[in-house]
């Protein structure tokens, strides 16, 4: 499952020159705009933008501070991300066995839709690390909504909070299923109905 891009017959050969380009086109545009969150001291940077892409990809860049805690067990309904560890060491949880691995510079992990997946810094430098979501989907959104909200000291309110949720196209792990699905299908409906959405679209715009 962990390959690493040093390697001249590695198969994330393809994945590897799709990242390079999207860094690239990244970097011909504009320079990208760190957003930290003050409360954990993580900063994210949109490195491809879904506009970037026309939708098919969307490249971020995580600095995790010594420590930082776990993200949530979770796993996507539809989209796949791909770890790489640039800098520092990346701990993972994979799949419902709760496979745990060290990920190190250059290595590359693909998470498909309907891994069981969770990631945390235990060591006592920071890491850096991309990922690649693939499509991009209204991931954007959600992660920068949630980053941006952060940093300016905003609190979702209950209708903000299940349309982000429903961006992250995530389920989580750990809490009932049942549960997850009747709150998005009663407070989401209700949330478009009030445009709910407009209140959000300056965190992530």
């Amino acid at each position: 499952m962990v390959s690493n891009r040093q390697n001249s017959h590695s198969p994330d050969t393809s994945l590897a020159a799709t990242k390079e380009s999207l860094t690239d086109a990244s970097t011909s545009l504009s320079q990208p705009e760190p957003i930290q969150n003050p409360v954990t001291g993580e900063c994210l940077t949109v490195l491809c933008s879904t506009r970037d892409s026309d939708g098919e990809r969307l490249l971020l860049r995580f600095d995790l501070p010594p420590k930082a805690t776990s993200v949530p067990s979770h796993y996507h309904l539809t989209i796949t991300e791909t770890f790489e560890v640039l800098n520092g060491e990346l701990e993972m949880e994979l799949s419902e066995k709760r496979n745990r691995m060290t990920l190190r510079p250059g290595e590359v992990v693909p998470v498909p839709p309907g891994m069981h997946h969770s990631f945390w810094n235990a060591s006592d430098e920071w890491v850096t690390f991309t990922t690649l979501v693939q499509p991009a989907a209204e991931f954007e959104k959600f992660i920068k909504g949630m980053y941006t909200m952060a940093r300016n000291g905003v609190s979702a309110n209950l209708l903000q909070f299940a349309l982000l949720v429903e961006k992250s196209d995530s389920i989580l792990v750990n809490h009932p299923l049942f549960l997850q699905k009747l709150i998005g299908a009663v407070l989401i409906p209700i949330a478009h109905l009030l445009k709910v959405e407009q209140s959000l679209s300056k965190y992530w715009s």
